[in-house]
């Protein structure tokens, strides 16, 4: 870093000059990122479409540092909490969220079981509750042991923890649902694209939430972490047109 500027010591206008000098001698559009810090104003965002409009670029991309929760890169500097006993500080422990309890399982349980077919075999579901509603997930393989068979119980023992510390079953649905793998499975709506996505389409056979929302996220090409709508592979990156999201962000 002492020899070489990074991103963030670029200011924005700076990043869209680069990408200006670029274009002009490029028959293609040119791909870049404009990198802003987390204390970037919309008037500053602003500044950097219109001044890329003004110098014939092609597109533009922006990303504000910290909008995600998890990124690709991170400059690795920590930011400060409110300093004890001031009333931000206070403010902040009270909004503060406490720490989960998880459920104890009882010894007894009901539950459904659901055979999902899969690429790799039948897959079959079993989701248990309890009097406080759903609570844990187990599968099995049709073919005992393997690299499926592993990943399937690990995915039961994450879930099942999930729900025991109060998540509900919608937010993993939407992480589930629309992972694919080499061997999908089924055709239409009933096409599984992977073990995940069976897990996740039993999850909403028994949550009662099958139908028309399934048969937008059964597609090929797998469904947007953040929306649920159909992702698209664009310049070598996964992304989503209906929210904004990009795998390479």
């Amino acid at each position: 870093q002492r020899v070489y500027a990074t991103a963030h010591d670029i200011s924005p206008e700076v990043h869209i000059r680069m990408q200006a000098a670029f274009q002009k001698h490029t028959d293609n559009a040119v791909s870049k990122t404009v990198n802003f810090s987390r204390e970037a104003t919309e008037a500053e965002v602003d500044k950097v479409f219109r001044l890329a409009y003004e110098l014939d670029c092609k597109g533009v991309t922006i990303y504000r540092d910290g909008s995600r929760e998890y990124q690709v890169l991170s400059t690795g500097k920590k930011h400060e909490a409110p300093a004890a006993g001031s009333e931000t500080a206070a403010a902040a422990a009270l909004e503060a969220p406490r720490a989960p309890v998880i459920r104890q399982r009882p010894k007894a349980l009901r539950g459904s079981t659901y055979q999902m077919d899969t690429g790799c075999g039948p897959l079959y579901v079993t989701i248990n509750e309890d009097d406080d509603g759903i609570f844990e997930l187990f599968t099995t393989m049709g073919k005992a042991g393997g690299c499926a068979s592993s990943q399937c119980e690990a995915l039961g023992r994450m879930v099942s923890l999930a729900w025991r510390s109060g998540v509900e079953a919608a937010p993993v649905i939407k992480q589930l649902v629309g992972i694919s793998c080499h061997q999908p499975a089924g055709f239409g709506v009933e096409k599984v694209l992977s073990c995940s996505d069976a897990v996740a389409k039993a999850i909403e056979r028994h949550c009662g939430e099958s139908g028309g929302g399934l048969k937008k996220r059964a597609m090929d090409r797998g469904a947007c972490p953040d929306c649920g709508s159909t992702v698209e592979h664009l310049e070598g990156c996964v992304v989503c047109r209906a929210c904004g999201y990009s795998e390479c962000a």
